[in-house]
């Protein structure tokens, strides 16, 4: 995971955010979304080249094929992938996956995607799958939003986390951040009624600019106290657990005194 100087264990910053847009079109019932991308469309992440070490590109052939894929513009059959039916969670812009397969290891009962684009963050976290025998993690490599418009299926996902992407800080680079009202009306789409969205910043003005985009999307309502919601009502029936695994990038924000905003919204019912 890219560190801009913030916490980024998470999304990568881009060439250029997503763009997604929503209508209705002739063929769906009034007020279904559907969803087309919209040319160029700038991305969230930057790309990034890195060679693997002996060892990863080891563990890379020998595991990679079994829980990896490239994003594709198909659906993704997350059950027969998994081996299993169980509630499906996607991280977007899992990194090192440092908190991927601890939060993989304390929900047994969930099966997790990490999306992420950076390779040798991918390696790192392949090979703690292997050596931890983690068996309920899968990995795609691409941009999240080709994911979250072609592969995942509308009221499929039981929660969505999103933690310490990239705030892209200057006022011409804010059009790259990942969480615009677009990509989270695309989200909620994707949630089954009930499912959360869990997104983590320690940037001040983005996580002003999540608030805002939040708090505008009609189909989700706030589940802990940055939401207006109250996290003590919800902690125990929540499909998906609150607590995060904190990681390196993290405390590095904590020792430089940046605020953690946590936002955790459920969709409607």
């Amino acid at each position: 995971m890219l560190d801009n100087g913030g916490v980024s264990d998470a999304v990568h910053p881009a060439e250029s955010t997503s763009s997604v847009s929503s209508s209705t079109t002739d063929g769906h019932e009034p007020g279904t979304r559907t969803w087309s991308r919209l040319y160029p469309r700038v991305t969230s992440f930057r790309s990034r080249r890195g060679a693997l070490t002996p060892n990863q590109q080891k563990s890379w052939d020998r595991t990679w094929p079994l829980i990896g894929r490239e994003v594709a513009d198909e659906p993704l059959d997350a059950d027969t992938w998994f081996g299993r039916a169980a509630p499906l969670v996607i991280e977007i812009g899992c990194g090192t996956g440092t908190a991927t397969a601890e939060m993989a290891q304390a929900e047994p009962h969930l099966n997790l995607i990490g999306i992420e684009v950076y390779q040798p963050g991918l390696a790192q976290l392949v090979q703690r799958i292997e050596r931890d025998e983690i068996g309920n993690i899968r990995l795609l490599r691409g941009d999240a939003v080709d994911v979250l418009e072609n592969m995942i299926a509308p009221r499929s996902l039981t929660g969505v986390r999103v933690f310490f992407p990239d705030p892209w800080p200057k006022v011409r680079h804010h059009k790259r951040r990942l969480l615009q009202p677009a990509t989270v009306a695309l989200i909620a789409d994707r949630l089954r009624p009930g499912g959360v969205l869990h997104v983590a910043t320690d940037h001040t003005d983005y996580a002003e600019h999540i608030a805002a985009v939040g708090a505008a999307e009609p189909l989700l309502v706030g589940l802990n106290e940055t939401t207006g919601g109250v996290s003590a009502q919800h902690r125990e029936s929540a499909p998906i657990g609150f607590e995060r695994p904190v990681t390196k990038f993290e405390s590095k924000a904590h020792r430089a005194g940046s605020a953690i905003n946590e936002f955790i919204w459920g969709k409607i019912e």
